[in-house]
């Protein structure tokens, strides 16, 4: 990944871990209590749940903590497979223009997957619902895997009984002159096929998935296309990817040789959320992307 921002990793921006145990730290709520330590700073409520549901609110909002643990703990009591934990986020973003100011992200760690959703409102019921809406999704999804996502790609501003919102968190409008990258993330790409990839982005919630296509050996990005999704490589072979499960489209141009600073400046100049390129120091794909913050991350593989 790595994920508009969206991390990605394989591109991860929150919990991804994996886990082989099918019954420690399982979480079913309906065999646990419901008592909640809450810290509270200046800026940040934290809650922690026996059912090892962490809830984290950063900003000034009453009572999310609270609504958003109540609400994901029900999304989770729909989950097809064990839930081994959970950790939700609740910001409200500093800009007073912005009109969905609040971000709700969960990421919930399954059995053997991890499955992540986010989602933008103006006040924290509206973000919240709209995250359990999605997490909803895709807990059902992480069940019935591809037999529950061909075939039913929503158009921009539609909506269709087990599709997603097409809409995401908007950026925030920082100004040029203040916006760098604050994330870097360097780790080893993970080798695997396009519906793999497609898989890892639709459980995850990423805009975007940086990886190393299995077939050609080559340092891939895969992103969603109102039709499906497109694919991009450092030197394409189109006729080399495998017939896919997915709606894909590929791309023949190789992405392009830069270094960061040029990457920032592409990135900048155009309403692109990430670009892909091949960094000039180390020679392999990477992606630079818009936070939702405003500032920049960095995905990059190691040389």
């Amino acid at each position: 990944m790595a994920s508009s921002p969206p991390a990605t990793p394989r591109p991860r921006d929150g919990l991804s871990e994996q886990t082989n145990s099918a019954e420690d730290g399982s979480l079913d709520p309906s065999r646990h209590g419901d008592r909640a330590d809450i810290v509270v700073d200046v800026r940040e409520t934290t809650i922690n749940t026996e059912t090892d549901v962490r809830v984290t609110v950063r900003g000034t909002l009453p009572g999310a903590g609270e609504h958003a643990r109540d609400r994901v703990m029900e999304s989770l009591g729909h989950a097809p497979k064990p839930v081994l934990d959970a950790r939700v986020r609740v910001t409200e973003q500093r800009d007073p223009t912005r009109e969905r100011r609040v971000v709700a992200q969960a990421n919930v760690r399954l059995r053997g997957r991890a499955v992540r959703a986010q989602a933008a409102a103006a006040t924290v019921a509206g973000a919240v619902d709209e995250l359990c809406e999605r997490l909803r999704t895709r807990l059902a999804k992480s069940s019935t895997r591809w037999e529950a996502r061909r075939g039913r790609w929503p158009h921009p501003g539609s909506w269709r009984h087990g599709s997603e919102r097409s809409a995401r968190p908007a950026f925030f409008p920082r100004p040029e002159e203040e916006c760098q990258i604050v994330r870097h993330k360097a780790f080893t790409l993970a080798a695997c096929s396009v519906d793999e990839a497609a898989d890892e982005m639709d459980s995850m919630d990423y805009a975007f998935h940086l990886f190393v296509e299995n077939t050609t050996g080559q340092d891939s990005v895969l992103y969603r296309t109102p039709d499906g999704y497109r694919l991009a490589q450092v030197r394409p072979v189109p006729e080399e990817i495998p017939q896919t499960g997915v709606s894909l489209t590929v791309s023949e141009h190789p992405a392009v040789r830069l270094p960061v600073t040029e990457a920032i400046t592409r990135l900048t100049m155009s309403e692109m959320p990430f670009v892909f390129f091949v960094d000039t120091e180390n020679e392999r794909g990477s992606v630079l992307y818009r936070r939702y913050d405003g500032h920049y991350g960095l995905i990059a593989p190691p040389a």
